[in-house]
């Protein structure tokens, strides 16, 4: 099985394109094509109607809602530290979700992460534990008590350059070590999405896509949807996996 995550449009806004879902039902309807093309679970970024990233509850509630009416594999969202600077105010906003996801991103390296996971965790929320290159995240992780807790490791490249990004991802899965046991989702961003990728592909490890990560097809071309680079996604990762590729 090819386990692929879409991630429908992170912090991306209205400047990046129409096709970046914005609002609740066009990330409902972007989860659902995705999913057709094989995509197995669904990361998105809650919008407030201006476009920015919430984890506010009625934000966040009105989000899932949607997406679970058209999709039933797990949905996750953020809980970056951009979306609510304060920790203390995120952790409030967090405790006060109504409806809960399937599974939320902590990013290790970010201010009150050990607090906010912790919650998650006892909310019954499963906790992908984000491990970004060129950050203390790995370092923290490796200490961190709930380190066997979480759902998954998403390590992150966040080095652009296709040149050095499997370099990078290297050093960063030698970094996280055995990471607690847990479960590694393997993804790069911009121009180390596609190189990453591949490279999960050939390790066998999970991996994402979505327009979070990447707004171009693997020869460049400006990607159209989410569907299209799910289904490039899953192309390029079976052709890495079966050696068809080279």
């Amino acid at each position: 099985m090819v386990s692929v995550q879409v991630c429908l449009n992170g912090t991306r806004e209205a400047a990046d394109g129409a096709r970046v879902p914005l609002t609740p039902e066009a990330m409902a309807e972007d989860a659902s094509r995705a999913v057709a093309a094989g995509a197995v679970d669904v990361h998105v970024h809650p919008k407030t109607p201006c476009g920015h990233d919430s984890v506010s509850p009625r934000v966040v509630a009105a989000t899932l809602e949607a997406i679970r009416r058209r999709v039933r594999v797990p949905v996750g969202v953020t809980t970056g530290a951009w979306a609510e600077p304060d920790p203390a105010a995120r952790l409030e906003r967090v405790r006060g979700w109504t409806v809960l996801p399937d599974h939320a991103s902590v990013n290790w390296h970010e201010p009150g992460a050990e607090e906010l996971a912790a919650a998650l965790i006892g909310a019954g929320v499963g906790v992908e534990a984000g491990i970004w290159s060129g950050t203390d995240g790995a370092a923290r992780f490796a200490r961190s008590p709930l380190g066997p807790k979480v759902l998954r490791v998403l390590a992150e490249v966040t080095d652009p350059s296709p040149e050095t990004a499997v370099d990078g991802a290297r050093d960063l899965l030698a970094g996280l070590g055995a990471a607690h046991g847990r479960p590694v989702l393997l993804h790069g961003t911009d121009g180390s999405a596609w190189p990453v990728l591949r490279l999960a592909g050939r390790l066998g490890l999970a991996t994402r896509v979505g327009l979070e990560d990447t707004l171009v097809l693997p020869d460049g071309q400006p990607a159209p949807s989410n569907a299209r680079l799910v289904a490039e996604a899953v192309r390029a990762y079976v052709g890495e996996r079966d050696g068809t590729s080279r």
